[in-house]
């Protein structure tokens, strides 16, 4: 019987970069997963989500074309799906692929096959058995199907999809109904209208995106009706047929034309096969403290499947967290300073407190927000719709939030998650000399915002 210091179950962002890890510090380590390296994340998640959307800005781009100075025939320019998704496979397998090399050179065993857990210290992988100290769970969630009439049939026949089957459509749908108005959704409801779907979304609760903040929402909101995406809330899906979808909405029942419907209304942990190991589970996942350990010593839970932020970043982290302590290097995670990312057109980031949530702890605080058309590189790209908002404490003018509206607004959050990691102020992010003309201004402009006033406002 093979026996390991560490074996972790699931091969997603989580599962690899903690087995990584410990092939770096030296542990004897497994990871064993039944289906592709890379998880959701790499192969049916965010990187191919990302690849289409550059496929889609692109084709914006060029139809743009006259706005700068640019002559063609817009007749003939046209999405050809098949070599937009066949770009997209190209760069999951290289990405899988450049996985697959890194847990070998880290000397990490891996074992393709289903995971049975036996006990905490005994795991069964194509009815051989082998022995680990520690159990890292990092088996991910999986798409909630809601029990709506017709969704069942709709599956068997292929007009209703989960983000997986999106990835991969052969044809662009005249009309795509989205259910549900979180990332997942609104980031392909911009991707099928940026191709030349007609996209409506629709969500059963007061409005999209609940989780950022309420200005950001109200300006994106726009964006999608300039991208002639329309958004139905307070809206509850009753019926998918083959080429509609019945909705109530103020108790009047609405039927919207739907060649294709995209189910998604959330995620849910894989957390079936581990009950017996004694540890909690709740309806949000499996329960882990700060070191990601469960209530079982030697069993750590990681990445989606515990719920804490389904964000593939925070499973990163927690691995490499989950491990340390493993490992005997005490670390935990602190999940007020995760940024997220929503890649539609425009980018929203945010990392911190919204202003709401600053409103409902009490905290005496200030605001300030620099709109995109005060910067001269977002006139050149000819990119003016968004703006930067920055929270700050108002005893110190320590940094609590900032929320981002903008193209590359996901790479830009990175300067305020370590602002906010060393526990800086507006006055560090203001008196810190950025490049001009950069998007990158826009943040400290904010900033002297916090202090003073914006310079070039």
């Amino acid at each position: 019987m093979k026996k390991y210091d560490i074996v972790v179950i699931g091969a997603g962002p989580g599962g690899y970069v903690a087995a990584i890890k410990a092939g770096q510090l030296g542990a004897k380590v497994a990871i064993i997963e039944k289906n592709e390296i890379g998880g959701v994340c790499l192969n049916i998640g965010c990187i191919p989500t990302k690849a289409l959307i550059k496929s889609a800005r692109v084709y914006e781009d060029i139809l743009r074309a006259e706005e700068f100075g640019i002559t063609l025939d817009q007749k003939s320019v046209k999405v050809d799906l098949e070599k937009v998704v066949k770009r997209k496979d190209g760069v999951v397998k290289k990405l899988t692929a450049g996985v697959g090399m890194l847990l070998k050179k880290n000397k990490v065993d891996v074992i393709k096959g289903e995971a049975k857990v036996k006990d905490k210290n005994t795991v069964e992988v194509n009815g051989e058995l082998i022995q680990t100290n520690n159990l890292i769970i990092a088996t991910g969630a999986s798409p909630v199907i809601p029990p709506i009439e017709g969704v069942k049939e709709g599956f068997e026949k292929g007009y209703i999809l989960t983000s997986k089957e999106a990835l991969s459509l052969n044809k662009i749908p005249t009309d795509l109904v989205v259910v549900g108005g979180g990332v997942i959704g609104i980031e392909f409801a911009t991707i099928y209208a940026s191709f030349g779907s007609n996209v409506t979304v629709v969500e059963m609760a007061d409005n999209i995106l609940v989780n950022i903040d309420d200005e950001i929402r109200a300006s994106y909101l726009k964006s999608l009706k300039k991208q002639k995406i329309n958004v139905i809330t307070k809206a509850a899906v009753t019926k998918v047929d083959k080429n509609k979808v019945v909705y109530t909405k103020d108790g009047q029942n609405h039927e919207l034309p739907a060649e294709k419907v995209l189910m998604s209304v959330g995620m849910r942990p894989n957390t079936s096969g581990f009950e017996h190991l004694g540890f909690e589970i709740t309806r949000s996942g499996i329960t882990t403290n700060e070191k990601l350990e469960t209530t079982v010593k030697g069993i750590y839970a990681i990445g989606d499947v515990n719920g804490k932020q389904m964000l593939a970043h925070v499973a990163s982290a927690e691995g490499i967290i989950a491990v340390e302590n493993i490992m005997g290097k005490p670390a935990k995670i602190d999940y007020t300073k995760v940024p997220a990312g929503i890649y539609g057109t425009p980018e929203i980031a945010s990392v911190g407190l919204t202003e709401q949530a600053a409103k409902e702890k009490g905290i005496d605080y200030k605001v300030s927000k620099f709109p995109l058309v005060g910067n001269g590189k977002s006139l050149a790209e000819g990119e003016t719709d968004g703006f930067i908002k920055v929270i700050a404490n108002k005893k110190y003018d320590e940094i609590i939030g900032v929320h981002i509206l903008a193209p590359h607004a996901t790479d830009l959050i990175s300067e305020a998650v370590v602002l906010m990691e060393l526990e800086g102020t507006a006055y560090e992010l203001a008196n810190a000399i950025h490049p001009h003309p950069t998007l990158s201004e826009t943040i400290m402009e904010a900033a002297h915002g916090i202090l003073d006033k914006p310079i070039h406002m």
